[in-house]
């Protein structure tokens, strides 16, 4: 048995990129149905971008940045406005209290940062500091250097020679 989408035809599917008036970073592209209300699209941006759907505006753009129309009527169906593929709706915030209408979402600066004097984050349990502090020191002094000294001038050569190391394991050893 097919699912619902297979059943509905392709050219009812309208696929736009969405934009929103206050978050900058919302970039989105969101398919709809052009039998949709506008309603029922509001409530589908809704979900995406967190602007209530009694607070949201629609503006409807063509690809070449042109405004066709605002959708005003919630009870029309989206296919009115005649949205076309690549299109763009841009949703219009306009709660006044709304959490992104002071930038709060695009700008972290405004969020107070929770701080920790290092003198209370040593008396914690599992930070990342006890956990480090626990690990086995690792040994930085090797016994052999990779390139000795000795060898450098007879590596310079076989990679001149080359382009490239030679086969020799050896050697490839001696000279990485």
């Amino acid at each position: 048995m097919a699912s619902v989408i297979q059943q509905v035809p392709a050219d009812d599917l309208v696929l736009l990129r969405v934009t929103h008036s206050n978050i900058k970073s919302f970039l989105a592209d969101i398919r709809f149905y052009r039998q949709m209300t506008v309603e029922a699209v509001k409530e589908k941006l809704w979900k995406k971008c967190g602007t209530s759907v009694t607070s949201m505006r629609l503006e409807l753009y063509d690809d070449s940045g042109s405004k066709i129309s605002e959708l005003s009527d919630n009870m029309r169906p989206f296919g009115f406005y005649s949205p076309q593929d690549g299109y763009r709706l841009h949703v219009i915030d306009i709660d006044p209290s709304s959490i992104s209408a002071g930038g709060w979402i695009d700008d972290t600066s405004l969020v107070e940062k929770y701080t920790i004097s290092n003198e209370a984050y040593d008396k914690l349990d599992g930070t990342f500091r006890k956990f480090k502090e626990h690990l086995p020191q690792k040994d930085t002094t090797t016994s052999e250097a990779k390139v000795r000294l000795s060898h450098l001038p007879v590596c310079v050569k076989i990679y001149l020679a080359h382009g490239k190391y030679s086969n020799s394991q050896t050697s490839k050893n001696n000279c990485m």
